[in-house]
């Protein structure tokens, strides 16, 4: 078996803004395994906010493919289960899932799962002045968008919510801080929010300041993204939180992200499937969550200007197989 890392740098249709900053081009690596007559790609996007980058991610799976590639495909996914969560073992388990399923003469993600063949996506509008941000939701809405991810800093929330929801009154919105909302009186912003028909927050502080949020009335649901990487995390989450997101880049692969999936459900959590901006070969492997999720987030391709050949279709709010 051999295993190639390479970086892949994709300039966006338009700045991408969040609460830590604004980005024009998405950096990711993919990664190529080759084993007798089969070849297959995965993807991940390295997220500095977790110390890592592109470089990072690829000198990690360098090194742990000295070991995978003495090993067969079974026994090197079994293998990788035992390194760090995170971008660089996404990609490798990803890869490892297709190259898996061409062997036994199949096609990843069937017949493993039941995958819909249409499912709701959200559309993120990025950060702005509260006129573009309308903006933005109200070409969504007219392109038919039925969600909407809004992402959100410390400045101005009611009156970009307000705005939000007043060009997509139909639209159902969730709110994303990025854990910016530290300095902000929460108990009277969440009793605020309430008039706008809001779904779900997420991430209102750091993750490493959730306790608060045990004392915080939410009447709106909240979400934990930066705040729930693994399984071994959700403990931690209950009562702060109603719903996880799940990002595979987060997780390490789809592997560990279905068992933080059914775990978190037996504690009574929600589920969310997420994603960092990355192009439809990652956006496919996190269709078996999506396929269960109440909230689906993987729009990434569509800020990108160009995504990889058969890639997803992205059509009225939706993605289609």
């Amino acid at each position: 078996m051999q295993i190639q890392a390479t970086p892949h740098s994709i300039k966006l249709i338009t700045p991408f803004v969040i609460s830590r900053g604004a980005q024009t081009y998405c950096n990711v690596v993919r990664v190529s395994i080759r084993y007798d007559q089969w070849q297959v790609q995965g993807e991940c996007t390295p997220y500095a906010r977790y110390g890592e980058s592109v470089e990072s991610v690829i000198e990690q799976i360098k090194h742990w493919s000295r070991d995978l590639e003495t090993l067969n495909p079974f026994n090197a996914k079994q293998l990788l289960q035992s390194m760090p969560a995170g971008a660089a073992r996404n990609a490798v388990d990803c890869a490892l899932w297709q190259l898996i399923a061409q062997m036994e003469g199949s096609h990843f993600p069937a017949p493993y799962f039941d995958i819909s063949p249409t499912i709701e996506t959200a559309m993120t509008v990025s950060i702005g002045d509260v006129e573009s941000m309308a903006k933005q939701a109200r070409d969504y809405a007219e392109q038919g968008a039925t969600l909407l991810k809004v992402k959100l800093d410390a400045e101005q929330v009611i009156e970009k919510v307000a705005a939000v929801r007043q060009a997509a009154p139909k639209c159902k919105i969730i709110l994303d801080a990025n854990e910016a909302w530290s300095e902000l009186d929460l108990d009277e912003l969440f009793t605020m929010l309430t008039q706008y028909d809001i779904a779900m927050i997420e991430q209102p502080l750091p993750s490493n300041n959730d306790a608060r949020l045990a004392d915080v009335t939410h009447p709106i649901p909240l979400c934990a993204d930066e705040s729930c990487h693994t399984a071994e995390h959700l403990s931690e989450l209950i009562g702060r939180y109603e719903m996880i997101n799940i990002k595979l880049d987060k997780t390490g692969g789809l592997t560990e992200a279905l068992e933080l999936e059914s775990r978190a459900r037996t504690l009574g959590f929600s589920v969310m499937v997420g994603c960092m901006l990355g192009s439809s070969l990652a956006m496919k492997a996190a269709l078996p969550i999506a396929t269960r999720a109440e909230i689906v987030d993987l729009d990434g391709p569509v800020l990108l200007g160009q995504d990889v050949a058969n890639g997803l279709t992205y059509l009225n709010g939706t993605l289609r197989l």
